[in-house]
């Protein structure tokens, strides 16, 4: 019990919990310069089914599975293509947020790293959305996918020609896969849960449902996975504990780690002291 709270208290003297009026604007600016410059990426609706076409071959051309093997199981029944809609829909952003506010409030260490990885991976897709203008294989009719937001709902785009607040030509790479990854990675690395490694599941489940919905093509993931590779090879996950006899405690610094020590030292004499 001891240690643990030592580890709480290490944690915020080593990184102190950022502000939180600061990170809200942080956050909440870096989220309107993403959504508006993906504005800036419309209009091109001639190159982004050309992309299309491109991508399409090239997963074929490599051999990767058909994006119409996952649909088809979510059109066995209106339920399950329901289901897959709504977590399209609604997941995404509030998990991202939750993820963030949890690691803001025990972890704050973890929430710098992963906001930082976050906005990397965001500014990055951001300029992809911009020198190629993707159309989500929804849209190709080489695929024969069918819009099953449009078919069993709920939708979250309207047409592409009357839609201003959203940029449907920007499929790759998927954010949606992306910051799911990301989700569980930092879950995992904060963590020292028996379990977290079933935080896995949000991505693979993420990646199912934006596939079998024809919003993004295999690629789209793919392209994220690697992105979200660079920023994690660039921005090191802070060092917070180690495995010993098979239980997780912190990695002191020297200078706290001595005075711990020397406090210790000083219990064992007042103990002795008292006998």
């Amino acid at each position: 019990m001891y240690g643990r709270t030592v580890s709480a208290e290490v944690e915020s003297e080593a990184v102190g919990r950022p502000p939180l009026v600061r990170e809200f604007l942080l956050v909440a600016g870096l989220f309107l310069v993403y959504k508006l410059g993906r504005q800036l990426a419309t209009g091109h609706t001639g190159e982004a089914f050309h992309n299309a076409h491109r991508v399409w071959d090239f997963e074929r051309a490599v051999r990767l599975p058909g994006e119409g093997a996952v649909q088809s199981v979510l059109l066995h029944g209106d339920t399950l293509a329901h289901i897959a809609n709504t977590y399209y829909a609604t997941v995404h952003f509030p998990a991202t947020v939750a993820f963030l506010v949890w690691l803001y409030l025990r972890r704050p260490a973890h929430y710098v790293w992963a906001r930082r990885v976050l906005a990397a991976v965001t500014a990055a897709a951001l300029v992809v959305h911009l020198v190629f203008p993707l159309a989500p294989p929804r849209m190709l009719a080489a695929t024969g996918l069918v819009d099953t937001a449009r078919l069993y709902g709920p939708s979250v785009y309207g047409p592409p020609q009357s839609d201003h607040v959203s940029n449907q030509f920007a499929a790759m790479p998927s954010l949606h896969f992306g910051w799911a990854l990301m989700v569980a990675i930092g879950l995992i690395v904060a963590t020292r849960s028996r379990w977290r490694w079933l935080w896995l599941l949000h991505p693979l489940l993420t990646m199912l449902v934006i596939v079998g919905t024809a919003n993004h093509y295999w690629l789209d993931a793919i392209v994220a996975t690697a992105l979200l590779g660079l920023a994690l090879a660039v921005i090191h996950a802070p060092r917070r504990t180690v495995t010993t006899a098979g239980r997780g405690t912190q990695k002191l610094v020297p200078a706290r780690q001595k005075a711990l020590d020397e406090q210790a030292l000083d219990e064992q004499a007042l103990v002795g002291a008292g006998r």
